[in-house]
Order: C-alpha cells, then sequence, then structure tokens
C-alpha cells in the first residue's frame, strides 16, 4: 500500500519534465486519488463484512499493482485520473483489511507491536523512494512506474496469505445512568470529539499537500537527487514512528502527544519553503515522516478513548474529506511553485494544533472511561476498520 499509493509523489516531478504533466494536473491527479481512498475506506467501514474476505484483499492487490503497471502505458489524462481514482480504492481496501486483520489477531497484545505493522507504509515509502532516486538518471518516467509495480507485485506475493480478521464479537456500552450527570457528560463528550473531529480533518488538509509535493518542492530549490532522497527519509522516519508515539502514550496523554506531534510536523513542512538547501530538506523529511502516521495513530486512540459511537468511521471520513480538499486549496498557488503552498499546509497544520490544544481542556485521563456518548457504541477493535494514511 506504501509503494501504491505514494510513489506518485518522487515520480511526479519526473513526469513534470518529461511527459509534459502541469502542475494543475499534477493535483488533479492527487485529488483523484483521495476521492478513490475516499471510496474504499468507506466500503471498508459501510460493509465490515468485506474487511474479512481474502478475496478482496488479493483482488485488490492485483489491481494496485496493475494501476501502476497501466500509467506508463498511456498520455491520456483521463485515464490517468481514472487509474489513480481506482489506485487510491484499492490502496484504502488492502490498508483496511490489513488493519482489521492486525487488530483481531493481535488483541491483547503490546500496543507497539500494531505500531511496527503500521510501519509497512513507511517501508514502501522508503523503497520506491529508493527505486526511483536509483532510476533517476538512468531510466524515464514509464520506467519508475513499471519498477514500482514488479515492486509492488512482489509484496503482493509476501501478502497474498494474510489472515483477515474474523468476525468481530458484539461491541459493549457503557451502563447509562440518566440525569443531569449523564447529560452533562455526554455534552463533554460530544465537545471533545467536535474538537479532536476538527484538528484531525485539518491534519488531512495539511499534511496531503506535503505527501503529494514534497519531493517537487526541494527540487525547485535543490535539484539532483536531493528530492527522491528525502522521501527515502520520509519512509525510513515513518517505519518506527507509530509504535514510537504508542509508547510514549504510557506517560502523556493523547491530545498532548498530539498537539507536539502536529507542532513538529507543522516545522517540518514550512522548512523547505522558508529555508531552503539540502540540510533543510533532509531534516523536513526526518520531522515529517515521523508524524504524519503517529498523528493518525493518536488521534485515532483518542476518539476510541472517548467512546463516540463510530468515532474511528467518523474521523477517518473527515480525515479523507481533508485529504481531497488539500490539494484543491493550494492548486492556484502552484502555477508558481510549490513553497507557498507547503507555507499555507503548515500554517493549516498549526490550526490542527491549536484545536488539539483546545482538546487538552479538561480531556479524560486513560485511567477514566467517559460514558458513552449514545446508545450502540462499538468496540475499540471492531471500530478500527478505518484507516490512518
Amino acid at each position: 500500500m506504501g509503494i501504491g499509493r505514494f510513489v506518485f509523489t518522487p515520480i511526479l516531478p519526473l513526469m513534470h519534465a518529461q511527459a509534459g504533466l502541469s502542475a494543475s494536473t499534477g493535483a488533479n491527479l492527487a485529488t483523484a486519488n483521495y476521492v478513490g481512498y475516499l471510496a474504499g475506506a468507506l466500503a471498508g467501514i459501510l460493509a465490515p463484512a468485506l474487511v474479512r474476505s481474502p478475496a478482496l484483499l488479493r483482488a485488490a492487490l492485483v489491481v494496485l499493482t496493475g494501476t501502476l503497471t497501466a500509467m506508463p502505458a498511456t498520455h491520456d489524462v483521463r485515464l490517468w485520473i481514472a487509474l489513480r481514482l481506482l489506485a487510491g480504492a484499492a490502496s484504502a481496501l488492502v490498508f483496511v483489511i490489513a488493519a482489521a486483520s492486525l487488530h483481531g489477531n493481535l488483541r491483547g497484545h503490546p500496543a507497539h507491536l500494531s505500531g511496527w505493522a503500521f510501519g509497512g507504509v513507511g517501508t514502501g515509502i522508503a523503497l520506491s523512494g529508493l527505486l526511483v532516486l536509483g532510476l533517476h538518471s538512468v531510466a524515464d518516467w514509464r520506467v519508475a512506474w513499471w519498477a514500482s509495480a514488479a515492486l509492488a507485485a512482489l509484496f503482493t506475493a509476501g501478502a497474498w496469505h494474510l489472515r483477515p480478521a474474523t468476525a468481530p464479537e458484539a461491541g459493549t456500552t457503557a451502563p447509562g445512568v440518566g440525569g443531569p450527570a449523564a447529560e452533562r457528560s455526554t455534552t463533554r463528550t460530544r465537545r471533545w470529539f467536535t474538537t479532536l473531529f476538527v484538528s484531525y480533518t485539518l491534519e488531512g488538509v495539511g499534511y496531503i499537500v506535503a505527501g503529494t509535493f514534497l519531493v517537487a518542492a526541494i527540487e525547485q530549490s535543490s535539484p539532483g537527487p536531493v528530492g527522491n532522497a528525502a522521501w527515502v527519509l520520509v519512509g525510513l522516519a515513518a517505519v518506527p514512528s507509530s509504535a514510537m508515539w504508542a509508547g510514549l502514550g504510557r506517560r502523556w496523554s493523547h491530545p498532548d502527544l498530539l498537539l507536539a506531534a502536529l507542532v513538529v510536523q507543522a516545522v517540518g513542512i514550512a522548512l523547505p519553503a522558508l529555508i531552503g538547501g539540502a540540510t533543510a530538506a533532509l531534516i523536513s523529511a526526518v520531522l515529517f515522516g515521523a508524524t504524519f502516521i503517529g498523528v493518525s495513530t493518536l488521534a485515532l486512540a483518542a476518539g476510541a478513548h472517548l467512546r463516540f459511537p463510530r468515532s474511528v468511521a467518523l474521523l477517518t471520513a473527515g480525515y479523507s474529506v481533508g485529504q481531497i480538499l488539500g490539494p484543491l486549496v493550494v492548486a492556484p498557488l502552484i502555477h508558481h511553485g510549490y513553497h507557498r503552498a507547503l507555507v499555507l499546509a503548515a500554517v493549516v497544520v498549526l490550526a490542527a494544533a491549536a484545536a488539539a490544544g483546545l482538546l487538552r481542556i479538561g480531556f479524560p485521563s486513560p485511567g477514566v472511561v467517559p460514558r458513552a456518548a449514545a446508545p450502540g457504541q462499538r468496540s475499540v477493535h471492531e471500530s478500527c476498520h478505518a484507516s490512518p494514511p
């Protein structure tokens, strides 16, 4: 999934230079991928049986690999958009099935195990970045797509026998206690969740701009291999990030960590635009890679802790809509380069951090379980069919 969804980022500069791809068309291709991802994520959320289907997992893996193979076979922008739309849907299905398998089969095990597994996304990013970096001076954009398809096919074979989750156990609800105290608890939970939803949706808008255009922005000020090297660092930093943030969660609250991660991410996104140069680009890559999966892990864990009905599904939907809006919001800015787009993205992520700061006011500690906001609350494990990145 890390290859199929994110390899477009390091290939984008090659397509600009060799395939005549305009900046606005590149943004449209990115948006198509995110629309497809939202569709695939919603399918996994609305039809839970899908995430328990080995046949669907294998079909999605094949489709995702096939879209990579087909990209260099045409110059038709409409077909490119269709292929990236399909790739987004397939990558979302791959991820929700894998996430459900993790949460189902690792239930009762330490949280850092799931964190390391989510690091597979970072591994895919790093490997695809290394691949494009190696081909940058010896091959064109078509070979880069075909090579990434071959790499995805290799990992498809490795994932072929993944055991999806079994049918989830029935969710439990907190016993409702009537009266004014219960109403006040429900109101507070809704306020906390609304603030979390705003923060996570803004993160979707800001993070995806860097996730799509970071390499192209770096290559504008630092020509050569620096852009692709930075993308490799993004992937390498992402590998341990979920496990790291999960470990820190044993000492600090989710809102505290979410605020810290968002501020660090905003700094990382802004660095290439405000400072420039290879050093700033590489530091930016590490800061961004170390936070973008971690933010998702923290936000979804906070929503699950609040026991708000379908919290993970709602947060994922907001995050996905944010990803769709991100490239559209910055599209008018990228005609003259990507730096202003990165600055705007950093500002949006800082707004997400401000919302996370508000979330810290009165947020229940890990040892305090809030009253369920409404009947029918699903269990945390059952809710985890939704997907972070």
